[in-house]
């Protein structure tokens, strides 16, 4: 057997989900890529993904394994990226593959996360964009977001902006980072980067920062927020299409003994 790796981008609008589940006429997006696999390799193959993203949001860099019963030395060989190409749809693209040691694992290895959200803050829609970014038209206090991103760092108890769904054994997670800029006059965006999010945390975050601007609360509140522990005390979340997982972290020792296809 031999394990695979890659970094894949979607755009998430036309899934629902990561995780293959039972949601009517949409398929998730692990389910579209096993069902490309297992024509290519002719066996059933199972993903493992860093984390499931909701229906609807993206990744620029989502990092999966998988096991397949071939020899190292045959895989070399394969492109894997264009033989998977006919068999996928054009909203999904294997961007690199690595050939990885036995001990790599996509979800349990991951170190910490970055994802970022994007904002279209104009008083009239983009019909290019309205996939991709949640439109607010009303224009935002960006300093307020900004202010308010301070009470995020560090080490809290996340469980104001847990949703139900996932049995997680705790909820305490470390932001390293929650920085909202504006990229350009009408684009607002927030980098995130964690050791890890909850079900839908960074769209209860957005949403409940958006809340607390657009009510003129003193952004500190947000820290009480999250003291609270209660789901019902945070904001409603944010649209997904606006939400991104941008790169996932793996450590450096794992990395080098992934050898690049």
């Amino acid at each position: 057997m031999t394990r695979i790796r890659f970094e894949v981008s979607y755009d998430g609008t036309d899934f629902c989900g990561w995780q293959r589940q039972n949601h009517g006429p949409l398929k998730s997006v692990q389910h579209t890529i096993e069902d490309a696999l297992k024509i290519v390799f002719k066996e059933k193959i199972v993903l493992f993904a860093s984390g499931r993203t909701d229906a609807g949001v993206h990744a620029i860099s989502q990092v999966c394994h998988f096991d397949v019963n071939r020899s190292e030395e045959s895989m070399q060989r394969w492109n894997l990226s264009e033989a998977l190409r006919t068999h996928l749809p054009s909203t999904i693209l294997l961007k690199r593959v690595w050939i990885a040691p036995s001990d790599f694992h996509a979800t349990l290895s991951a170190t910490h996360k970055t994802y970022r959200y994007l904002i279209y803050n104009k008083p009239q829609r983009s019909v290019f964009l309205d996939r991709y970014v949640e439109w607010i038209r009303r224009p935002l206090d960006l300093k307020h977001l900004q202010k308010s991103s301070k009470h995020l760092l560090g080490e809290h108890d996340f469980k104001s902006f847990q949703s139900v769904g996932t049995i997680v054994p705790h909820t305490v997670r470390k932001i390293y980072k929650a920085d909202w800029i504006r990229k350009n006059p009408d684009l607002l965006q927030l980098t995130i980067t964690g050791s890890g999010f909850l079900k839908q945390m960074v769209r209860n975050i957005v949403g409940t920062q958006l809340m607390l601007e657009r009510l003129k609360e003193d952004p500190e509140k947000l820290s009480k927020i999250i003291g609270l522990k209660s789901r019902r005390e945070a904001g409603p979340p944010a649209a997904p299409q606006g939400l991104y997982l941008w790169k996932v972290y793996y450590p450096k020792e794992l990395d080098n003994r992934c050898r690049e296809l």
